[in-house]
C-alpha cells in the first residue's frame, strides 16, 4: 500500500460529554487472499472511545477500504485497521471485527460454501471492560 493514498482521518473536537462506544458497523470488506488470489467477501465493524476528538463516521470506512486494497489474510488486515486507528484517534481504546467469507475455501479444496471467518482486535477499554457492551451492540 502506498503510504501517500492513506486515508485522511478528519477529527472533530468533542466538546460535549459522551465517553461511550463508537461503533460503524457492516462496512464493506472487499479483499483477496494473498495465498490463493481468490476474493474475501465481509464485512467490518469498527469501534472506539473518543478521547477529545471524534472522527467523521465515512472515515471508518474509509480505512477498512484502503487496508482492503491489497492481498492478505485476515488476521493481518484486523490488525493493521486496528493500530491504524489507535495512532490515528489517539486512543487505545479500539475494537475491530471483521466476518468474512474466503471463496478459497468455498471454491477449492474442501469446497465449503457458506463458512465464515471471523477475527477480532481489542484494545484498551474494548478489550477489557467494555467488551461485553460492545458484544452487545453488534447483536442488534
Amino acid at each position: 500500500l502506498d503510504p501517500a493514498n492513506e486515508p485522511e482521518i478528519t477529527l472533530f473536537e468533542k466538546n460535549y460529554e459522551y465517553d461511550e462506544i463508537i461503533l460503524e458497523k457492516n462496512i464493506p470488506v472487499y479483499s483477496y487472499c494473498e495465498h490463493h488470489f481468490v476474493p474475501i467477501i465481509g464485512k467490518a465493524h469498527v469501534a472506539y472511545i473518543a478521547k477529545g476528538k471524534i472522527a467523521g463516521l465515512s472515515k471508518l470506512n474509509r480505512v477498512v477500504n484502503y487496508f482492503s486494497r491489497r492481498p492478505q489474510v485476515q488476521e493481518r488486515l484486523t490488525a493493521e485497521i486496528a493500530d491504524f486507528l489507535k495512532a490515528k484517534l489517539h486512543t487505545e481504546d479500539v475494537a475491530v471485527i471483521i466476518e468474512a467469507e474466503h471463496l478459497c475455501i468455498a471454491s477449492r479444496g474442501v469446497r465449503d460454501a457458506g463458512s465464515t471467518t471471523v477475527t477480532g482486535s481489542y484494545h484498551g477499554r474494548l478489550g477489557a471492560e467494555k467488551k461485553s457492551e460492545l458484544i452487545q451492540l453488534l447483536k442488534r
